[in-house]
């Protein structure tokens, strides 16, 4: 039986699943059958497989060739099957053997040249998890292949190197000094050498004054708390914002390798070639369409701002310029940690756990500050800028701070506040804090609770319940209206926060009161 099979992997969202390439070789009048849901750039593989066999001087046989990608229900898109459908028909043809349990992911090129693909990384984790460890990519992607543990990685740049790799015994048309141009990399080679290279990025010495807003912002890291930032034009909001990621903690393996994989995915042909450690900080400009914050796409959606922010930032600066409707579509993904996007191809779920950082002015012309004299706007112009910040969006962040236009005297006499560093060494402190205390409430059902920012309800008022006296304040904002339950909970879990940085050992009257005062404006 002239049969041939190879492996590959289509990816839906960030699910790669396995697909079992099969090519038949009939005795009738030649064609090229593709079965299995294809879609239109995978029918065009057809003629680019063509070329690429001719070019590498082993045509295909002149017969009927039909390849079925198996499993035939599972819509498949994109080129990176180009390679494992060749190297089947090959394999149906007797010139290749020892396919059938090889991952084969390359895009090919007219004259048989292998070109990288995106979305290498986590392909390659689906495939190392199915069993199947021996994999065959472009030379670009052999570094981000390597990235996962347990896979061993052959590296070419023409498909006959691959040819002769895998020659059948008698395939006597197949150039054997082919072979010299594969290069063999075990998996985690590559990351080991590159994983703390990356820049560490501005410095929060450079900010002068602002100790309100840097105390805040400290605490946004430690807790993994959402915040906004109001005040007048070159206050400093945006440079405060773009040093946030310089006082979070490096990320973790699983969380490294959750970033690097959305990058391999969002990163075109690009290949990514080591872990990503730090947190990404994502900055969308105020004209983004909501399919390009929560991700879209005509056919199966692609990841959009909320998933590269992933285990990071996303940071919306003169948030009450983007659209409400934009604005409104981040309040589930806010609570959920994900964003599930449905489309007529099918529904694709991406992880979206960032922390949302938000710079505003205080009306359009940015001068209703103090006593508001200069400020030109209408009291309706006001009411309706900051309108587009809805209620419920509002109701989710945490902190809310206003950031006061620096003054001279401040400029000329005050010294630099404490770097990066000495802020992340804090950070640092609190975090661990945190994982001592929580690591035991989430095992019970559900994930783990890592950070106090995704402490549930129940563990608020259960295992970590604070005294009545403690909570006086709290209590009476809630039974005046004053604040929404879900404001309750998140001041608690502030106030958790400011214990964690201060160092006490669980918060009092005095946390409590300063993680009010922290979310006053957000509670209105």
């Amino acid at each position: 039986m002239s049969m041939g099979r190879a492996r590959g992997v289509v990816l839906l969202g960030m699910e790669g699943h396995l697909i079992e390439v099969e090519a038949d070789i009939g005795q009738s009048l030649p064609a090229f059958i593709l079965l299995g849901l294809p879609d239109a750039a995978l029918r065009e593989s057809q003629d680019r497989i063509r070329s690429a066999a001719k070019n590498a001087g082993l045509d295909l046989p002149a017969r009927r060739l039909t390849v079925n990608l198996f499993p035939a229900s599972l819509p498949k898109s994109g080129s990176g099957l180009d390679l494992a459908i060749l190297v089947s028909a090959w394999a149906a043809d007797g010139l290749l053997r020892g396919t059938q349990n090889v991952l084969f992911l390359a895009e090919l090129g007219l004259d048989g040249r292998l070109r990288p693909v995106s979305g290498v990384l986590p392909a390659v984790g689906a495939a190392v998890n199915a069993g199947v460890h021996q994999v065959v990519v472009a030379q670009e992607n052999a570094g981000e292949a390597a990235l996962v543990p347990g896979s061993d990685v052959l590296a070419a740049s023409h498909v006959s190197e691959v040819a002769a790799a895998f020659a059948a015994p008698g395939a006597s048309s197949i150039p054997r000094e082919a072979l010299s141009g594969l290069t063999r990399v075990h998996g985690g080679v590559a990351e080991q050498c590159e994983a703390a290279s990356e820049p560490a990025g501005p410095d929060l010495a450079e900010v002068r004054g602002q100790q309100e807003a840097r105390f805040a912002l400290e605490l946004a890291a430690a807790g993994g708390h959402h915040m906004l930032l109001v005040g007048a034009p070159g206050a400093g909001k945006t440079m405060l914002a773009e040093r946030l990621p310089s006082i979070l903690p490096p990320l973790e393996d699983e969380q490294a390798m959750e970033v690097t994989a959305i990058e391999s995915i969002s990163s075109g042909a690009r290949s990514v070639t080591r872990l990503r450690r730090r947190a990404p900080f994502e900055a969308p400009h105020h004209s983004a369409s909501a399919a390009a914050i929560v991700g879209g796409g005509a056919r199966l959606a692609r990841p959009g701002a909320v998933t590269r922010a992933h285990h990071g930032v996303l940071f919306l600066d003169e948030a009450p310029e983007f659209q409400r409707p934009v604005l409104d579509a981040l309040r589930q993904p806010l609570e959920t940690g994900k964003i599930v996007l449905h489309r007529a191809r099918g529904a694709v779920n991406y992880p979206a756990r960032f922390q949302l950082l938000m710079a505003a002015n205080p009306c359009p012309c940015g001068l209703n500050v103090g006593s508001g004299a200069a400020c030109t706007c209408s009291v309706a112009q006001r009411r309706g800028y900051f309108s587009r910040l809805s209620g419920p969006l509002l109701d989710r962040i945490d902190l809310q701070v206003h950031v006061q236009r620096p003054r001279s005297a401040a400029m000329a006499l005050e010294e630099p506040g404490e770097s990066s560093a000495q802020v992340l060494a804090r950070v640092i402190s609190a975090r661990q804090a945190q994982q001592a205390r929580l690591s035991a409430l989430g095992k019970e059902g559900g994930p783990s609770i890592e950070r106090n920012s995704q402490v549930p309800l129940p563990v608020l008022t259960g295992a970590l319940r604070l005294p009545t006296a403690a909570l006086r304040s709290l209590d009476t904002a809630l039974d005046r209206a004053a604040i929404s339950l879900r404001g309750y909970v998140r001041v608690l879990r502030l106030a958790w926060t400011v214990a964690d940085v201060t160092g006490a050992a669980k918060p009092g009257a005095d946390e409590i009161d300063i993680a009010m005062q922290l979310r006053l404006a957000a509670a209105r």
